[in-house]
């Protein structure tokens, strides 16, 4: 399947920055919601969010 690219630069950013935050957190204190951090660093990184899908967001600047 593939998913459309609808996460823009400023958007992809905050996604990665506020990911490694996450994570790190997550990995410091032992705590499994630190996952989230992950699932935010993949989307940065694919440029696509499932959940923008059927919201029809789209962040890039076309």
């Amino acid at each position: 399947m593939n998913m459309p690219q609808n996460i823009g630069d400023t958007d992809r950013n905050i996604r990665f920055a506020a990911g490694a935050v996450i994570a790190l957190w997550g990995l410091m204190t032992l705590n499994l919601l630190g996952l989230v951090g992950l699932v935010l660093i993949a989307t940065a990184y694919f440029r696509s969010c499932p959940a923008y899908v059927p919201m029809n967001i789209d962040t890039t600047q076309k």
